[in-house]
């Protein structure tokens, strides 16, 4: 009696989905092999001071890129943050004789009306939003030096500079402010009705439309969102640079919040919001152009680099969606 031989029934060989597994944990992964590699190689980075500095310098953009997921969650864009930072940075010597409170609701004010207009222009004349935000990321910083003179001016009220300068139990003012809208953007996102709103317009705005969703008060709030969050990074960059600089406040801000949150896994079609990802997206870009700074390398390098995280990222999240 011959028996036959016997098989094993064959499996597929177990691969990885890489591309998942960078959309989902890519930007916490580099993030956390930059933290190691200055541990180890980069002088004095571990120190309290060193540490201060990154996340105080990284706040403002954390901020903006808070409102700038938002919209880029509606499939929009708003390319008038940086603008927004110094109009409202150009507003508070004028205030600030009235007193700090007045002088911040002036200066948030101006962020609300951008986002008005930025978001009528989206949703009521229909504009794409890279041309509707177009015109204030040009007429905004003109208004700005218009309202300053051209000119910079120093800030001396000591409760503004206290906003940008002082702590809390040890934990900078901005970084703690910074860390509060972070919680109350992922707050809104996930938990209020507004959130769910947002998120249904970005992923198909016919379809919620149809559905009897708000659809423009939706963009209006969101845009107007974006406007306030600008105009408080604004404010808290000006207190911490101790001067009002309508030239160079904000500048490139737009594009440095764009890059936080795409990095961070938030996809440039809409429809979904990370708000973690976007924090961990602006600690990245923060980390990477100290780290080159601190070996010697040039700012533009840095530039490049962030370039090329920036594709990385839109690679990944292209090939997700194309599956």
């Amino acid at each position: 009696m011959t028996h036959a031989p016997l098989s094993l029934p064959r499996t597929a060989p177990v691969r990885p989905d890489v591309t998942r597994l960078l959309q989902q944990y890519g930007v916490y992964l580099a993030v956390a092999v930059l933290l190691l590699f200055n541990a180890l190689f980069t002088e004095h980075f571990l120190t309290v001071a060193n540490l201060r500095t990154q996340l105080v310098q990284v706040a403002p953009v954390v901020i903006v890129a808070l409102g700038m997921a938002l919209v880029i969650g509606t499939e929009g864009v708003d390319l008038s943050v940086g603008s927004t930072m110094a109009l409202a940075g150009s507003l508070l010597p004028l205030y600030l004789g009235y007193g700090l409170v007045p002088a911040l609701l002036v200066a948030l004010l101006a962020g609300v009306l951008v986002g008005l207009v930025n978001g009528s222009l989206v949703s009521l004349v229909g504009l794409q939003p890279i041309v509707a935000t177009l015109a204030l990321f040009v007429g905004g910083r003109g208004l700005a030096l218009v309202i300053a003179d051209g000119r910079l001016k120093q800030i001396e009220n000591t409760d503004l500079l206290g906003l940008g300068t002082d702590d809390v139990l040890g934990v900078p003012v901005v970084v703690l402010i910074a860390g509060v809208l972070a919680l109350a953007v992922a707050f809104l996102v996930q938990r209020t009705t507004f959130g769910r709103q947002l998120v249904a317009v970005g992923g198909n705005r016919a379809a919620a439309a149809l559905a009897g969703l708000p659809v423009r008060r939706v963009l209006i709030g969101v845009y107007v969102l974006c406007g306030v969050l600008a105009a408080l990074a604004g404010v808290l960059a000006t207190a911490r640079l101790t001067a009002s600089d309508p030239s160079a406040l904000g500048n490139l801000m737009e594009l440095s919040a764009i890059t936080a949150v795409v990095v961070g896994g938030t996809p440039l079609t809409g429809g979904s919001i990370r708000v973690l990802g976007t924090v961990t997206g602006a600690l990245l870009m923060q980390l990477l152009h100290a780290t080159l700074v601190s070996h010697n390398l040039h700012d533009s390098t840095a530039q490049m680099a962030q370039a090329a995280i920036i594709l990385v990222a839109v690679y990944v999240a292209r090939e997700r969606r194309s599956r």
